[in-house]
């Protein structure tokens, strides 16, 4: 749970300060006592046979997303689902088997846009686009998608409380082709890839007709070719 510091302000003694994360907030008493249970309430908890793919989950002191769940009826005994975890912070993974009487907590991520700034010994400087402040995520948060990072580029980073767990790059991204074959003139189909290198190393397939120095987007889902830019 999220650590909420109390004190009077100094102001108004009718109201209550509250920091929570290192940020400030001045509230009536009269809304005091409701705030303090909102923020007080455990996660969610959902039954075993609820859980669904793309589910963040609180288990076994980690914090992990559902990949595949499989719901097995077997001739005796409960129904079960069968889960396939990977941990958020540490890329691990795990098969669990919840029935339908097992509790487990469900999270709730909260995603912000964050500019890209610049990088400064492997850490990626960010800028909250509401806040303004700066934050420092380490580049191996992108994973391999890292090289589609660009100067000035908004990214979604999702946090649980002030930790940031994931990070995306858009789905669709420009670049420009630095060395490939020749384009074929007059072949528009592209029936017959090439392989080509991007601005930012990364290696791909693009259509025939797609010349060097032509600018292309890429799908970063699929680290392929999409179309001319």
């Amino acid at each position: 749970m999220r650590l909420v510091h109390i004190y009077l302000a100094a102001s108004n003694r009718s109201h209550i300060g509250l920091r929570i994360a290192g940020r400030h907030s001045i509230h009536p008493l009269n809304n005091f006592s409701t705030f303090l249970i909102a923020k007080s309430e455990n996660m969610p908890k959902i039954n075993g046979n609820e859980i669904r793919p793309g589910n963040i989950l609180d288990h076994n002191n980690g914090l992990w997303i559902a990949v595949k769940v499989d719901h097995v009826k077997p001739g005796k005994g409960g129904a079960f689902a069968q889960v396939e975890l990977k941990n958020l912070r540490t890329n691990s993974k795990l098969n669990e088997r919840f029935r339908s009487a097992d509790k487990v907590e469900k999270v709730r991520l909260d995603q912000k846009d964050q500019q890209f700034l610049y990088e400064n010994d492997g850490m990626l400087v960010f800028m909250d686009m509401e806040t303004y402040e700066q934050i420092e995520l380490p580049s191996d948060i992108l994973g391999e998608r890292r090289p589609f990072l660009q100067d000035g580029m908004t990214i979604k980073i999702e946090y649980h409380e002030s930790e940031a767990l994931s990070a995306e790059v858009p789905q669709k991204v420009i670049c420009k082709v630095v060395e490939t074959e020749p384009a074929v003139k007059g072949q528009t189909a592209a029936n017959s890839f090439k392989p080509a290198v991007l601005d930012n190393g990364v290696r791909v397939m693009i259509p025939p007709f797609v010349g060097q120095d032509e600018d292309v987007v890429i799908n970063t889902d699929t680290m392929e070719y999409a179309e001319r830019a």
